[in-house]
């Protein structure tokens, strides 16, 4: 079995999440990438990427969850999905930003254009198109009732059924790990 981990913004593969997975479910491979910060690059790059690994699952949180939305013919989980990350302002905004884990390329900071938020823009006005009906039954969108940034429920129930609150926050911890993210993920891997 092969999950594929999409991050959040500013984060990395390194992610503590991508550990805590790894750990919770010896079983299963995890791969986590690290996420170009232009969505010009990052979608082009996680679409190729899923498509030659082919994963049982991907599982993506914040920004993570917006592309992970976007990977037809997949089963997929979306956690407190971004799918309007050109109007977070508190988070999207220009300058330089630090990267919050470690990249692969070593990179320490990043920078925020206004081309870049305008990316986020395009993407987002296109991210619900080719939707199928596989898509649909096999998307499951995990929604922190206490997440103060992002508050994606109502627009991901548009699209599809399987939208599920659950008792945490914006960022998954191991107790949101334990008590939700792990079992639907049993549940959808048949894993005993």
């Amino acid at each position: 079995m092969k999950i594929i981990y999409f991050h959040g913004f500013a984060s990395s593969g390194a992610t503590g999440t991508a550990q805590m997975l790894r750990a919770m479910l010896p079983e299963v491979e995890v791969l986590s990438p690290d996420i170009p910060v232009d969505p010009v690059e990052a979608l082009p790059f996680l679409q190729t990427l899923v498509a030659t690994e082919q994963p049982d699952l991907i599982i993506g949180t914040s920004m993570g969850g917006m592309y992970a939305q976007q990977m037809h013919g997949y089963r997929k989980i979306c956690v407190n999905p971004a799918f309007n990350m050109s109007k977070l302002s508190k988070v999207l905004r220009p300058g330089v930003h630090k990267f919050l884990n470690g990249r692969k390329d070593n990179a320490k900071d990043f920078r925020i254009t206004k081309e870049i938020i305008q990316h986020f823009f395009m993407m987002e006005m296109q991210q619900f198109k080719g939707i199928t009906d596989f898509d649909k039954e096999n998307t499951w969108g995990l929604f922190g009732i206490h997440d103060p940034l992002v508050n994606t429920y109502d627009l991901f129930k548009k699209y599809y059924p399987n939208a599920i609150r659950f008792d945490g926050e914006h960022s998954l911890n191991e107790k949101a790990l334990h008590s939700t993210v792990i079992p639907l993920v049993k549940q959808i891997l048949s894993l005993a």
